[in-house]
């Protein structure tokens, strides 16, 4: 999926709803009149829909409950939940992003999962981007990041460092060293990310289960170096606001440079060059760490079938035949570390995503997670485009923690 759709989710405001008694979540989708037969209602866009259908086939044939996939516009599944949930309608579960889970729980519409032992069978990222307050609040069943891609026949090794990619970049005579996307004056924090966290400079702090705090990390010195880091590559011709999605897309189809940080979602475009997948090469010394977004399910809080969905859940959607049927419809790595290897196995890019995103860190979907997207991205955009680096960084780092102290 594009970052654009992800960045324009967390820039969402907060919905003002208040959780109500009564309502089962077993609804006629159309309706939303109360189903007393017991039966399981999931919300899945047109690319899960199949997939989710058959594990929904064999829980009917093992267990008698019917269960009704309801097919839902993805855009729309997230204002949608949040806004029926409440009043009794809704489903019983709904396939989400885990960076909605900030705004669910705030909202108290989503109940916490029943994993057991099966947790330790999901790889460890995608347990902890579901998880909050010790709790996990989503079955996971794929996962995503940024990485570096490489068209071999320009650069035949990969760089540890970014002054090595520019390096070689530079050497391979193409008209860019190393494409980074941004978007004009809004910037693009996502893509920007890995090298941020090379600095030493996470966004917050996590506690032990992987989960954020609302503590800050991103200032101080190892946020100014980074910012001074921009500075430099903005003045150098390194990095441009201009080069955005498309124009970077277009330009390392057409063997512009040997580099771009990019993601899976791009793959399509660069049909016909010989490709492979790289970490980030780190610009402050630290190990370059990009976000990774992770695709699973939520239970509703107002499911009247609770334990019935979480075994549906927890015994039939993560199941090796069925989070290898989600992987083959969306084309992410799955969250199931079986199905994940065997991915992994059978293609090399998907090998490579996967090795880069066990070093990655969950995007926070803490609420205080949307104060942050509002500065970030054009104080970077700022920088690399002339502004004073260590003052406009500071007063983002001042912005930010007003607008969460608020």
């Amino acid at each position: 999926m594009r970052r654009s759709i992800l960045l324009a989710a967390a820039l969402g405001t907060t919905l003002a709803l208040t959780a109500c008694s009564g309502g089962g979540s077993g609804d006629d989708p159309t309706t939303g009149a109360e189903d007393t037969t017991g039966a399981l209602t999931v919300w899945v866009d047109e690319t899960r829909q199949a997939a989710v259908t058959d594990a929904a086939k064999a829980f009917e044939t093992e267990t008698g409950t019917k269960v009704e996939v309801v097919l839902k516009n993805f855009d729309d599944i997230r204002a949608d939940f949040l806004a029926q949930v409440p009043t009794g309608k809704g489903p019983d579960i709904t396939v989400g992003a885990h960076d909605w889970l900030g705004e669910f729980t705030t909202n108290g519409v989503v109940a916490p999962l029943e994993l057991g032992d099966k947790a330790a069978e999901f790889e460890k990222v995608s347990i902890e981007a579901f998880t909050q307050d010790g709790q996990v609040y989503g079955l996971p069943y794929a996962t995503e990041n940024i990485a570096l891609i490489r068209n071999t026949a320009l650069a035949a090794t990969a760089p540890a460092t970014w002054d090595e990619a520019v390096a070689a970049g530079q050497a391979a005579g193409t008209k860019f060293p190393i494409l980074v996307q941004s978007d004009g004056a809004k910037g693009d924090p996502y893509t920007h990310y890995p090298f941020q966290t090379s600095f030493g400079a996470p966004v917050f702090t996590q506690n032990e289960d992987g989960s954020y705090s609302s503590e800050l990390a991103m200032g101080g010195p190892e946020g100014q170096a980074f910012a001074t880091w921009l500075g430099a590559q903005g003045a150098a011709g390194t990095l441009s606001q201009d080069t955005t999605y498309d124009i970077a897309v277009e330009a390392f189809k057409n063997g512009e440079s040997p580099f771009i940080v990019g993601g899976p979602w791009m793959i399509e475009s660069f049909e016909g060059l010989n490709l492979a997948i790289d970490p980030v090469p780190s610009a402050g010394g630290q190990t370059a760490q990009p976000f990774v977004g992770v695709q699973g399910f939520y239970l509703s809080n107002q499911s009247k079938n609770a334990l019935v969905a979480n075994d549906f859940l927890v015994n039939f959607l993560s199941t090796e035949e069925a989070q290898t049927a989600l992987y083959k419809a969306g084309n992410r790595s799955p969250a199931l570390t079986v199905s994940a290897d065997k991915a992994a196995a059978e293609d090399p890019i998907i090998a490579g995503f996967r090795a880069v995103g066990a070093d990655a860190l969950p995007m926070p979907s803490i609420p205080e997670m949307a104060s942050v997207w509002s500065f970030w991205g054009v104080t970077e955009a700022a920088i690399v485009g002339g502004a004073d680096p260590i003052t406009t960084w500071d007063k983002m780092i001042a912005d930010i923690q007003a607008a969460i102290g608020s």
